[in-house]
């Protein structure tokens, strides 16, 4: 059948979690359906001889659109005030016409919309059944920055924003023939957000490659902690922020030779907001995140902050590196404390956790084994694809799925 994917992140290169997911549907999906993908792509990214090593290529068109989906996040207060929706909705004009153009030149079985941002083109292409992925809920998000708040203004805003999201994720998944998600609380929270479509609610939980992500790609550094993730954005920046000054002086008073480093973009990050020192390396965007990953002692996730579920976590694991996170860095996922990673929820219990894997190596490779054993088995993408590809398939014959 054919298949027209809205998707709010380019595909290539599948350098975030977003994109990752985004990869791995489309090669689900492409094995047995012809896609057109239609994406934004403000980096102006040419789109790769193979979509991605994931995607079937014959049977995927993908066109990019030169616009930023979140042009607007840096606007005036008063303007994200008066909005009646978040701002990362306002439809862009030249998305409008490429889908209206894609509506107009093919009929189409199903229509996929991959988050919020491309949720209102599908007004376009009319009666075809329509899906929407999220791989986090903005309510959520939203609620609990209403709930950290420090301020009576701030939370004045963080509360407009709840409402706005939570009004408008509720009209959406109404009007949608099913709805996928990424973990079981958010497959809960969107049931009984909108009960009368509980059951066109589906979990189709984030993955990892094993294959491709192996624990041989570069030798360990015994003292070298790593954080993957780009400080573009602000739940990672939250996080290394809040790591940098309250816990890894507490692991280097413990293990003075640590190291620390963090990957991804810093392109107009406020980096004089960190507390740098010359044993913490900013990478930069690093075009395979696997080996300083698999070169690390220890991944760090303090994650205090975010939606969905953490590729970063599953992709650790599957590199053979153990894992120390808080519960926010694992939330979603169906792991175990102390036997696939070390939970900790304060400064002195996270810089105690990862210096006991640092003197123990032994420990470490017994948690990292065990950690990479049960991602195999429970979080496989092949799985996920499937579930992802019975859901569309199911929606695009009139079908509960």
């Amino acid at each position: 059948m054919n298949v027209l994917f809205l998707s709010t992140w380019f595909p290539t290169p599948p350098d975030n979690g977003a994109r990752i997911r985004v990869c791995h549907l489309l090669r689900a999906l492409s094995a047995r359906h012809r896609v057109t993908v239609l994406a934004f792509n403000p980096r102006g990214t040419a789109a790769a001889a193979r979509l991605c090593s994931h995607a079937a290529d014959a049977a995927v068109t993908l066109e990019g659109v030169p616009v930023d989906p979140f042009r607007y996040t840096d606007a005036a207060w008063w303007l994200k005030f008066a909005s009646p929706t978040p701002l990362a909705c306002w439809p862009s004009r030249e998305m409008w016409r490429r889908v209206a153009q894609a509506a107009r030149a093919r009929r189409w079985d199903v229509v996929v919309a991959s988050q919020l941002p491309v949720v209102p083109y599908l007004r376009l292409v009319g009666k075809v059944p329509a899906i929407l992925d999220l791989d986090a809920i903005w309510t959520l998000e939203t609620h609990a920055r209403f709930q950290a708040a420090p301020s009576a203004w701030q939370r004045l805003r963080h509360r407009l924003s709840w409402h706005k999201s939570r009004l408008y994720e509720q009209y959406w998944l109404t009007r949608l023939a099913a709805c996928t998600v990424v973990s079981p609380q958010e497959q809960a929270y969107l049931r009984r957000l909108a009960p009368r479509r509980a059951a066109d609610i589906h979990l189709c939980p984030n993955g990892v490659d094993c294959a491709h992500n192996r624990p041989d790609l570069a030798p360990r550094q015994p003292h070298a902690l790593v954080y993957a993730g780009a400080l573009t954005y602000r739940a990672n920046y939250d996080a290394m922020q809040s790591f940098l000054r309250d816990t890894y002086p507490l692991i280097q008073a413990q293990e003075p030779a640590v190291s620390l480093t963090i990957t991804g973009d810093t392109a107009g990050v406020d980096l004089g907001g960190l507390q740098l020192d010359e044993s913490v390396h900013l990478s930069g965007y690093v075009a395979d995140v696997r080996r300083p990953v698999a070169a690390a002692a220890v991944a760090v996730v303090p994650l205090r902050q975010g939606g969905g579920t953490r590729l970063k976590v599953l992709e650790a694991m599957a590199l053979g590196t153990p894992v120390v996170a808080t519960s926010k860095g694992v939330e979603g996922l169906s792991l175990t404390a102390d036997e696939h990673f070390l939970l900790a929820d304060t400064p002195a219990a996270f810089a105690g956790a990862v210096a006991r894997l640092l003197r123990d190596p032994v420990r470490a490779r017994r948690l990292a084994c065990a950690a990479r054993t049960w991602v195999a088995a429970r979080y496989d993408w092949t799985e996920t694809g499937a579930r992802f590809v019975r859901v569309v398939e199911t929606a695009a014959a009139g079908q509960p799925a």
